[in-house]
């Protein structure tokens, strides 16, 4: 099984790009699980879906807030089972979480927050850390866990081109980065460090100063996988030619 997780930055801005039916077609991916989809029911209606991505079916999570986060996941297969949300109020009307029910396992497609440049979001950030958490927990009792997605925090130093200068800046302070590392001790893995052990491997980078082309970059798009199956990923990479959005797409390819 092939799964792509891609923070698109807005489907509308990539659509008129021509870039995300194309890259649908040539990847063949079983699952694609995108963030930041940035769409309103009314806009998702207008939306020719079995052109765009044919042989896929739409699964959505749209927040409240029009033209802000949200969640757009394809399957080949229409049956799959799905819910939305952590059931915390003050976080699922953002539309940050979808899981599917994949049969042997769950497949999660999250979005966390952006804790702000001026870390005002911070606190909302580590609450929705703490409810996610206990969701993972809750669900891996009954079946491992596929996590995929937009985590906006690099974990560690070699996860950033310049750890000094951003230490303690909105996706890089101790309290996320710290998170990070609890989180991971529970019972999972990062798929991506389990390839690749060196650094300068990124799927963010800033609009300005020419970040992209210079590769001065952020590592905070993962694939977070149960231990217990961690025999099962055959490859996990980054896809840093796709162009489209600020974010470049991740693949993670399991055997199930």
């Amino acid at each position: 099984m092939n799964i792509i997780s891609w923070n698109i930055n807005g489907l509308r801005a990539v659509v008129k790009k021509g870039v995300i039916g194309d890259f649908v077609r040539d990847q063949n991916a079983d699952v694609y699980i995108f963030q930041e989809v940035k769409m309103s029911k009314e806009a998702i209606d207008k939306l020719d879906l079995p052109s765009l991505f044919p042989g896929y079916h739409a699964h959505w999570s749209i927040g409240q807030r029009p033209g802000y986060s949200g969640l757009l996941t394809l399957t080949q297969d229409s049956s799959l089972p799905m819910t939305k949300g952590l059931h915390e109020e003050d976080t699922d009307e953002e539309g940050r979480v979808v899981t599917l029910d994949l049969g042997k396992l769950y497949l999660i497609n999250v979005y966390f927050p952006n804790a702000s440049r001026d870390l005002k979001r911070l606190p909302f950030k580590i609450a929705f850390n703490k409810q996610f958490e206990k969701h993972c927990a809750d669900l891996s009792k009954t079946k491992p866990l596929i996590i995929g997605g937009d985590f906006n925090v690099a974990h560690e130093d070699i996860d950033i081109a310049r750890p000094r200068e951003n230490d303690g800046n909105s996706g890089f302070t101790k309290e996320e980065r710290s998170w990070m590392s609890k989180f991971l001790s529970r019972g999972y893995i990062d798929t991506f460090r389990e390839f690749t052990k060196d650094g300068g491997h990124y799927t963010w980078w800033a609009h300005y100063s020419n970040a992209r082309a210079r590769n001065v970059g952020w590592r905070i798009d993962y694939f977070i996988v149960s231990k217990k199956i961690s025999f099962l990923v055959k490859d996990s990479v980054i896809l840093p030619k796709v162009m489209g959005s600020d974010h470049c797409p991740i693949s993670l390819k399991i055997s199930l």
